[in-house]
């Protein structure tokens, strides 16, 4: 049996490490154009040395200007001073200071430590007399009395008005519980019943269907069945139509009863024969319904129109906005690049701190240290925006020089174009191409695409190793549009047609394309007449 016993072992090992200038640099990298503007708007608020620049007619100091002192200072000893008082490094960092905003002077002295010297006497008395005062006799008994005391009228001066702030004028969205509870409060209900219509609505899903039973609802409050029963009804007489159901035939079901439909051919269709709707079997319930052909076609047209999510409208994702980051345009023959810099902001160094980098000028050592770093700060930041700018305008290049018949001619005319293809011709990692086309958009004259809408593999074959897969759905979905409804394509049928055109494909491999495109099986698809 051995024992455990500590040991020290030496080994070599490599391993990558992410220093946080190149993480910033693969950060700023990914971000779109919206996302950099708020990055640029919460550095210039971080970052005392950094700001807009403004055409002011002031000289702007250079980023190589500050880098040389930052390199040639790194390794230099600071000497700190050592018979300087605190009343002397206050008196010199107020000269140093001297036109740089206050606003800017406090943040510094904030975030700046003691330079670790010791205490005057001038310093031990004073904080031995504050010591000595009698607390008491700081208290303000007038004003604490006046609060008390009120005549009943004040001066509009010594008023303080609570305005209310901005956020309050902000539109927020109207989720699906918040329409529900407010027409809930306009309905006259004992305090139980809300409360249990309330339940009902908290477990609501984004669908609007009820997703548990009323036996589970009930275990776990103290409303009984009958109640539940009772706040359910009510629920599901609230708009949307169809909300509170618990499947989706009884959410059809409430919205042609809220169209005064019960009773009618759609609601016999829904209500007994659903299967036979969903497959389109028209001749067999006209046979069950005892109905002529063009009453079922006029009630599967009603069904049709039903809404079988009708939460979704208050409980789906809210619009996006979207902001081309790069424009296309054709001049003559050749194309034009360029990058939508439009509203965001130009960064410049602040010249009013440069000479608290000199070691004669700086208030002290921490003070000196601190804007050193800030410089440093500022300085990568812009370094790292202009490597985003020229590594999105490269792969822009190469895109256009790839798919100049797409921006001549429209979507057809797409070309294969992989990932680590443009990486290749532009000298970079394709992990840095595929960070540089994320969340991006480029204003074409064939509209605006998302980058990475531009890469796509090929499709093997004689003809298809020019074909884009995203063409290729293109034609199994306009295959599927131009079909007789009645005797739709099967994939096997699909796929001779697109091996007849030279493109090798297989029936897993077009029914895979298929379901991508949330299109329905042949047997869903066809309409029996």
């Amino acid at each position: 049996m051995s024992l455990l016993s500590p040991r020290l072992q030496l080994k070599v090992q490599q391993k990558q490490i992410l220093t946080p200038g190149l993480v910033q640099m693969v950060t700023v990298l990914q971000l779109n154009r919206l996302e950099l503007k708020d990055l640029i708007t919460q550095e210039i608020s971080q970052n005392p040395v950094l700001e807009e620049a403004v055409d002011d007619g002031t000289e702007e100091l250079a980023p190589e200007e500050v880098q040389a002192i930052l390199e040639t200072e790194r390794d230099a000893a600071d000497p700190a001073p050592a018979d300087q008082g605190i009343l002397e490094v206050v008196n010199t960092a107020a000269e140093l200071t001297e036109g740089v905003p206050e606003a800017e002077v406090e943040a510094i002295e904030s975030r700046v430590a003691p330079a670790g010297n010791e205490p005057t006497t001038e310093t031990v008395e004073a904080a031995e007399a504050q010591a000595s005062t009698d607390p008491f006799e700081e208290i303000d008994f007038g004003s604490f009395f006046d609060d008390y005391l009120d005549p009943g009228y004040k001066s509009p001066a010594s008023e303080q008005v609570d305005k209310p702030s901005f956020e309050t004028f902000l539109s927020a969205p109207v989720t699906l519980s918040d329409h529900l509870d407010s027409q809930l409060s306009l309905l006259i209900l004992s305090d139980s019943l809300r409360e249990a219509a309330e339940l009902i609505i908290g477990n609501l899903d984004e669908n609007g269907y009820l997703t548990i039973s009323l036996e589970e609802i009930a275990g776990s409050c103290e409303h009984t069945a009958e109640e539940l029963d009772e706040a359910l009804r009510i629920v599901q007489s609230l708009d949307p139509a169809g909300v509170g159901a618990r499947d989706v035939r009884e959410c059809l079901l409430l919205q042609l009863e809220s169209q005064n439909g019960r009773g009618g051919v759609a609601w016999t269709m829904i209500s007994d024969h659903l299967k036979l709707v969903e497959s389109k079997q028209f001749k067999e319930l006209a046979r069950l319904l005892g109905r002529p052909m063009e009453h079922v076609e006029i009630a599967d047209h009603v069904i049709r129109n039903l809404d079988p999510r009708p939460g979704l409208r208050y409980s789906g994702p809210g619009a996006r906005q979207i902001e081309p980051d790069v424009y296309i345009s054709k001049e003559g023959e050749e194309y034009l690049i360029q990058l939508n810099d439009e509203d965001l902001p130009q960064l410049r160094l602040n010249r009013q701190y440069r000479r608290m980098l000199d070691r004669d000028q700086a208030p002290n050592k921490d003070v000196r240290n601190y804007v050193k770093e800030r410089y440093a700060s500022a300085i990568q930041l812009m370094k790292n925006i202009e490597q985003r700018k020229q590594t999105i305008l490269k792969v822009c290049q190469s895109i256009v020089g790839r798919q100049t018949d797409f921006l001549d001619q429209g979507i057809d005319s797409l070309k294969p174009m992989m990932i680590k293809d443009v990486a290749e011709e532009i000298g970079v990692h394709p992990s840095t191409v595929s960070r540089a086309v994320a969340n991006k958009y480029a204003h074409t004259p064939q509209g605006v695409f998302e980058l990475r809408y531009f890469f796509s593999e090929a499709v093997q074959g004689p003809s298809g190793s020019a074909t884009p897969l995203l063409i290729l759905k293109r034609r199994v979905k306009k295959m599927i549009g131009e079909e007789d409804p009645t005797h739709p394509l099967t994939d096997e049928q699909i796929t001779a047609r697109l091996q007849g055109e030279g493109i090798h494909v297989t029936r897993r491999t077009v029914a895979k394309y298929r379901e991508d495109m949330k299109i329905p099986s042949t047997h869903h698809r066809r309409v029996r007449s």
